[in-house]
Formats: structure tokens, C-alpha cells, sequence
């Protein structure tokens, strides 16, 4: 999503386009226009208004290949977070169904998931969501427009009403035959009426694991082809973990493999081929669906930016901007996921979004801070940080310069139910002088997302090791784990907890 500034636009329709232009007396008619209705752009919009700014949306959506769209909200609302976290809990339960039995439910017959079901009350969720941001925005007095914009110049923007592609990231296909004809994305994989059956996820993101456990969760047959390793970017130790509870959960992993062509088969099923690149042998298999979880590219190029002279970043095709969110033309700025080296965050884009709106508004001189962003992948195992990976913290600091506390627990609610805890596990890493400075926090088990969020605050106080031990664990959970922890990497110690 980008933001446009002190634009004060006059609509002119000309068949199914229209331009903003200036007054004959220099005067706009909006003080802000925003290009994309994504989590960044309605929270900038609304913050503008709020603060008496005149201020215009533009935002559309193009469907997929394979003809998905949706509506107002962007990523996160309908084709990410939301849905994904939905079908992430019909997973969840899954397992708790299974738990309960130990716990004395009485549960008689076979259980098993119904797609449709879960796919239709998910969908209706988010499109009230798409409705609710409608309403806010007219509440707000911000004129929605849906329409796909780009830059005539500084201060003028166009749109075109009938086709677009929604600012951001979309996902991309390999490109090898049969890719895009027969295969889905993540734009796709929630909006599907019937069940993908057996799935083959073509690689290793947080997005790829997410969408392969939850279809592991339901009982769908799902592998994961990765190409050399998991998570990139995240702790590779967690990561590790992350994928081996997956396997024991039941997802397959075809390691080290790359995908050659995809073939429709007469039987309507798709066949595979792969290299697997450390034999060099070729595969073959068939699935029912295959998902390419293999990144988003920026959708910049329609923007009209080249002839504005707009930094991009070649190598990424996002836009370059500075701590401000200012682009390399004035009155133009870029946020969220289109901003090169910007989390591909929804909370982190709200936050620039609304520091912004304050900014051009006069009304504060705050920068968005994208130091310590805490994140949490939701996979089968949830796996939540903030902080410095445990090689980025070496890198910085020297393998000298770091203490690592690490543990490993079972969660209380494993234990009657007999679930093998052997991934559960967490980290903090510190400074190994001074005060302990805490750089990074990991934690595998449940709730990780919520164990996490409550620990990033510290990271805002510069939390130490010490500040951890002072504080008071609240018993039986998961958390407090973090607070007790004390055994290091560093001592060879066996790190597994024991006692209650």
C-alpha cells in the first residue's frame, strides 16, 4: 500500500477513467490519497480524517488466475491472517477432539472434517469484515473509490474503474509448464468451495508450513517440497523444530527438491514431476491440488512510478524509502509491504500508517519503529519471536558476545493426553556482558502468539536477563517457562524442564 500526500485531487471521468487534476488556481480537492485499501492504507486513511484531513481510497482487486477475488481489506483480511488463522483453529480442534478422549469425553464413531462447512462460515466472516471496513470509512468521511490508481505526476492520480491489481504483493508461480494452468496460491486456497484434497505445497515459507498444517490438521493427505531450507530468516534452530513436529504430526517433506512440470492427467488428477537435487533423480507423484507458497512479488509496475522517477529496488521491484516512509519524489510515500526491507507485517503497516497520517497532519514528528517486531507463525506447533535470531545475534555480536538460555518443557496440557512434547522449547538470547541486554525470544508450543506479544513490551524497556528473573510466573502455563529459564547453551547442561 502507498500513500500519496498533500493532494488535494479533482475527479474528471473520461469513459471508464478518471484523473485527478489540479485547479486552475493550484488548489486539490484531497489532502491525501491513498492507493491501496489494504490493513496500512485504511488505518492511514482514517487517521488523516480523524485528524481533519480530506482524504480519498483507491482500491481494487483483480482475481487471481484462477478468478478469486475479494474485497475491501487487502492481505491480511481476505487471502492471509484472518482465514488463515480460522482454518489454523478448525485444525486445532481437530487435535483437541482427539485429546478429549483422554480426558474422558465420551466421543462414539468416526470423526472427520467437512471443508464446506468450515470454508463457507470463514468466508462469510471475512466478507463482513470487507463490509465493516466500507462502513468505517464513510463514518470516517473518507471517499472509498473502487478503482485502480497510479501517479500522473506528484500531485495527480488516475483510476481505472474496470480492471486493476491490488497495491501490495501478490503471489507468484514457478515458472515451469503447467505451473499456473493447473496449480493455486494462497490467494486461492481459502476462497475454495469444495476440499483441495490431496495437496502438494511448493515451498518453505511461514505461509507454506501454515497452509500445510492446517491441511494436515483436517486430514488431508499434504507434502511440502522445500528447496534447501525452512522459515529463511527466521531462527533456523526453531525452525528445525517447527518442521519436525510437523513431521511427526503427519505432514510429508520432500527436502531438497524442485519441481519440473505439472501434467493434468485424464483422471482430472495432477502429476508431479520433481528433481530431487541431491541424487539428481527424478520423481513423479499425483495430487488432487498444488499450492505454490513460494513469495509475493510487489505489484509497482502499474503505478506509473518509472515515469515520476520513484526509486525502486531492482532486485526486489519495491519501493525505496527512508525512515519517514518518503519516497525519492516529495509528496510521494510508500508503506507496508511495498516498502523495500519493511516486515511483510499487518500490525507493522497499521503503525506506519498512522504515524504517517500524523506526520503529514502536523500533529507529531514520530517514526515507525521496526526494530523488535514480534511475529508468530501459526503452524501446528506455533512458533513465536521477537528480537535476534540466534545467527543474526552471533553475527553481530560474536559467539563470545552471547549467552543463549534454553529449555525444554511440556506443556500441562500435553501430559494427560500424552502428546509427545519434544519440540515445545524456547530461547532467550542476551548480551553475555553488563546487564544482559535480551536481543532475541523464541518459543515453540501453544499459544505462541500470545505468549510472545506479552514479552515484546519488554523488549521496548530494554529488558535484561535480570528483569526476566525478578518477574513473577503465573503458574501452571506455558510462559512462565521464559521467566525460570537459567541453564545455557554454554554449559552443555541437559536443558529439560522437570517437576510441575
Amino acid at each position: 500500500m502507498a500513500a500519496f500526500c498533500r493532494a488535494r485531487h479533482r475527479w474528471k471521468r473520461t469513459n471508464c477513467l478518471h484523473v485527478l487534476t489540479r485547479n486552475l488556481t493550484g488548489k486539490y480537492d484531497y489532502d491525501l490519497v491513498v492507493i491501496g485499501g489494504g490493513s496500512g492504507g485504511l488505518a492511514c486513511s482514517k487517521e488523516a480524517a480523524q485528524l481533519g484531513q480530506k482524504v480519498a481510497v483507491l482500491d481494487y482487486v483483480e482475481p487471481s488466475v484462477k478468478g478469486t477475488k475479494w474485497g475491501l481489506g487487502g492481505t491480511c483480511v481476505n487471502v492471509g491472517c484472518i482465514p488463515k488463522k480460522l482454518m489454523h483453529q478448525a485444525a486445532l480442534l481437530g487435535t483437541a477432539v482427539k485429546d478429549a478422549k483422554k480426558y474422558g469425553w465420551q466421543i462414539s464413531g468416526p470423526i472427520c472434517h467437512d471443508w464446506a462447512t468450515m470454508a463457507e462460515a470463514i468466508q462469510n466472516h471475512v466478507r463482513s469484515l470487507n463490509w465493516g471496513h466500507r462502513v468505517q470509512l464513510q463514518d470516517k468521511k473518507v471517499k472509498y473509490l473502487n478503482v485502480k490508481g497510479s501517479l500522473v505526476d506528484k500531485h495527480t492520480v488516475k483510476g481505472l474503474s474496470k480492471a486493476g491489481k491490488e497495491v501490495g504483493c501478490s503471489s507468484v508461480f514457478i515458472s515451469i509448464p503447467g505451473a499456473v494452468e493447473h496449480g493455486i496460491t494462497s490467494d486461492d486456497i481459502f476462497w475454495l468451495k469444495k476440499s483441495p484434497g490431496k495437496t502438494l505445497v511448493v515451498g518453505a515459507s511461514y505461509v507454506a508450513l501454515e497452509c500445510a498444517g492446517f491441511l494436515t490438521g483436517i486430514g488431508l493427505d499434504t507434502t511440502v517440497m522445500v528447496r534447501s531450507i525452512a522459515l529463511r530468516g527466521f531462527d533456523q534452530q526453531m525452525a528445525g523444530l517447527v518442521t519436525d513436529y510437523m513431521d511427526a504430526y503427519g505432514t510429508k517433506f520432500a527436502w531438497m527438491c524442485v519441481p519440473k512440470r505439472v501434467d493434468k492427467l485424464s483422471s482430472g488428477a495432477l502429476q508431479v514431476t520433481w528433481t530431487d537435487t541431491h541424487t539428481g533423480n527424478e520423481h513423479k507423484d499425483t495430487y488432487d491440488s498444488v499450492l505454490w507458497a513460494v513469495g509475493r512479488a510487489p505489484e509497482t509496475k502499474a503505478l506509473g512510478l518509472d515515469k515520476l522517477g520513484v526509486q525502486l529496488r531492482k532486485e526486489t521491484g519495491k519501493i525505496v524509502v527512508g525512515a519517514d516512509e518518503s519516497t525519492s519524489v516529495p509528496n510521494i510515500y510508500a508503506f507496508g509491504d511495498i516498502g523495500e526491507g519493511r516486515p511483510e507485517l499487518t500490525p507493522t503497516a497499521i503503525k506506519a500508517g498512522k504515524f504517517l497520517a500524523r506526520r503529514l497532519a502536523g500533529h507529531s514528528t514520530e517514526l515507525m519503529n521496526y526494530d523488535n517486531v514480534p511475529t508468530t507463525v501459526f503452524t501446528p506447533l506455533e512458533y513465536g519471536c521477537v528480537g535476534l535470531s540466534e545467527e543474526e545475534a552471533e553475527k553481530r555480536h560474536g559467539k563470545d558476545g552471547i549467552e543463549v538460555y534454553h529449555a525444554f518443557y511440556k506443556p500441562l496440557e500435553f501430559s494427560v493426553a500424552e502428546r509427545d512434547a519434544s519440540q515445545c522449547y524456547l530461547k532467550v538470547i542476551c548480551e553475555r556482558g553488563g546487564d544482559q541486554k535480551i536481543l532475541g525470544l523464541h518459543f515453540t508450543g501453544p499459544n505462541a502468539g500470545e505468549v510472545t506479544q506479552g514479552f515484546a513490551m519488554g523488549f521496548q524497556c530494554g529488558a535484561t536477563y535480570s528483569h526476566l528473573l525478578q518477574t513473577v510466573g503465573i503458574h501452571p502455563t506455558c510462559a512462565e517457562e521464559l521467566i525460570k529459564v537459567s541453564i545455557t547453551k554454554r554449559s552443555g547442561l541437559d536443558a529439560t524442564v522437570t517437576g510441575c
